[in-house]
């Protein structure tokens, strides 16, 4: 494979690295803010709660039907037009968690739904309490019900990160765009490739299996 300059490759790599480092605590970040609030939104709309249900409700849908690069536009160059001035990181963080947060809303509202209602009214006549009753007996089923659309969701805001750039973040796209001036560019995309793959690819694999585990013992089906 002489075609390969593999210098290039080898010289440019711990670049690729240090994006990839960052990448990955952005995405952690805004996943698990946007697991927590798609939760929260999850139960005002399935409980119906009043006012916070109609919230949920316009968020998600603003949410779902705007891009993340239009949603990260509007942190990082209109905020401060409003006199709120966040940087690159802050953005992409907000964004990912605005956007995931509306997903994860849905994934954890199906879950919610798969519960028989039997199970609720059986535990309230025990003496658990609501918050009890969704901690012990709702909430573990309903994550189980809700896990392939979890992870479908976690994999696809990972994608989404690439387009952090925008935010003059030295993401993965960054270093990528950047590089490809030199002229390197299948070098520049096989690097691009392989970075994304070993960030991804365990994520995909570990949900994979514990979705096949959570099958085994009897959730989700």
């Amino acid at each position: 494979m002489d075609f390969i300059d593999w210098d290039f490759i080898v010289s440019r790599a711990p670049l690729f690295w240090a994006a990839a480092k960052l990448t990955v605590k952005l995405a952690v970040g805004g996943i698990l803010l946007a697991a927590a609030l798609g939760f929260l939104c999850a139960v005002a709309r399935f409980y119906r709660i009043p006012v916070f249900n109609q919230i949920a409700y316009f968020y998600i849908e603003l949410a779902r039907n705007t891009p993340l690069m239009v949603q990260l536009f509007f942190l990082y160059f209109g905020l401060p037009r409003l006199g709120l001035v966040w940087e690159g990181q802050t953005c992409a963080i907000v964004g990912l968690t605005f956007l995931g947060g509306a997903y994860m809303a849905e994934a954890f509202r199906g879950g919610l739904a798969a519960i028989n209602r039997n199970q609720v009214e059986s535990a309230l006549s025990i003496g658990l309490s609501r918050i009890q009753t969704l901690r012990y007996v709702i909430a573990p089923q309903a994550l189980a019900v809700a896990w392939p659309a979890i992870s479908a969701t976690v994999i696809f805001l990972m994608k989404e990160t690439s387009v952090f750039s925008i935010v003059a973040l030295p993401d993965l796209m960054y270093v990528a765009k950047d590089l490809l001036k030199e002229g390197h560019s299948g070098e520049t995309n096989l690097l691009l490739i392989l970075s994304y793959l070993t960030i991804i690819l365990p994520v995909s694999l570990f949900f994979g299996r514990m979705e096949r585990r959570l099958r085994f013992a009897g959730f989700g089906s």
